[in-house]
C-alpha cells in the first residue's frame, strides 16, 4: 500500500485547482474548512461531515476528511454550540483537516456528482442547463425505453426505490438530472427539452409541475445520488498525489 505523505498545502492547492473553486457562487466556503495536521498520508471521503463520519475517519487514522456537505452554511446560526461544537471538537482534538466542496463537486465534468451519477446510470451527456451549468441533459441507453424501465434501472443501481411522479409508461427521449436538492431546477430541465427529470429530493410544488407538464419526476434520494462524486474525487487525489484514500459511507435514507 502506498504510504506517501504530502504537505497539507499541496493537497489544498491541488483540490482548489482541480475543482476550480473560485468559479462558483456558493452557499458555503469551499476548500479547507478546519485546519489540522500539516502533513497528509491518508484521506477519508464521505458525503456529509457528520459525527458518525468523523468518528469512523478518526478510527481509520485519517489525516484529512473530504466531504460534499461541510459546515458554515449561509444563513445558519454562526455560534459554535450543540452538534457543530461536538463536530469541531472531534476534528481539533485529533488534528484532522476537513475539506468541503459543494457546487464545485456537483459541477465537475468528470469527478462531479452529476458526471458520476450519469456514468452509473449509463447516460450519454449532451449539454448542461440551469444556474452555473449545474444540471445535465443526455440520452439514455437503448434498452431503457419507458420511465418505468428507468425507475427499475435506477433502483438496481442505487439499491433503493425512487419516488416516481408521472406515467411510468411514458416513452423516453431526453433525460435531465441534477443530484441532491435540485427540485428547483425542474422547470429549467423542461425548458432544456427533457421529458423526464431525476434529482435527489422532491417538494410539494414539484408534484404539481410534473402533473401539469406531463414530464415525469424521479426523486432518488439526496444522499444516494451524491455518494459517487466525493468518492471519485478521493480516488483521483490518491492516484495523483500518491497518498491513501478510503471512502466511508454513512447510510442516510433521505
Amino acid at each position: 500500500m502506498n504510504s506517501k505523505i504530502v504537505p497539507r498545502d499541496e493537497l489544498t492547492n491541488f483540490l482548489a485547482s482541480e475543482l476550480d473553486i473560485t468559479r462558483f457562487r456558493d452557499y458555503c466556503p469551499n476548500g479547507l474548512q478546519v485546519e489540522g495536521k500539516d502533513r497528509v498520508g491518508l484521506i477519508v471521503s464521505g458525503v456529509t461531515a457528520s459525527i458518525a463520519l468523523l468518528e469512523a475517519a478518526i478510527e481509520a487514522g485519517a489525516d484529512a476528511v473530504i466531504v460534499h456537505h461541510g459546515y458554515f452554511w449561509r444563513g445558519e446560526d454562526a455560534r459554535v454550540v450543540g452538534p457543530l461544537k461536538r463536530r469541531l471538537q472531534l476534528l481539533l482534538a485529533h488534528d484532522v483537516n476537513l475539506y468541503a466542496y459543494h457546487l464545485p463537486l456537483d459541477a465537475h465534468a468528470v469527478l462531479g456528482n452529476n458526471a458520476q451519477l450519469g456514468s452509473l446510470f449509463g447516460f450519454q451527456p449532451t449539454s448542461r442547463f440551469g444556474d452555473q451549468d449545474l444540471g445535465w441533459v443526455g440520452n439514455i441507453q437503448a434498452d431503457v425505453k419507458t420511465v418505468g424501465d428507468l425507475a427499475n434501472h435506477i433502483q438496481q443501481k442505487l439499491g433503493r426505490v425512487p419516488m416516481l411522479i408521472g406515467d411510468p409508461d411514458t416513452s423516453l427521449n431526453r433525460v435531465a438530472w441534477c443530484t441532491g436538492a435540485a427540485q428547483s431546477m425542474f422547470a429549467d430541465a423542461i425548458t432544456a427539452g427533457a421529458n423526464v427529470y431525476i434529482s435527489g429530493e422532491i417538494s410539494e410544488q414539484t408534484v404539481h409541475l410534473s402533473r401539469e407538464t406531463g414530464v415525469p419526476y424521479l426523486a432518488c434520494g439526496h444522499h444516494a445520488t451524491e455518494r459517487y462524486g466525493v468518492q471519485a474525487l478521493g480516488e483521483h487525489v490518491a492516484k495523483q498525489l500518491g497518498i491513501r484514500h478510503q471512502f466511508i459511507d454513512i447510510p442516510n435514507p433521505v
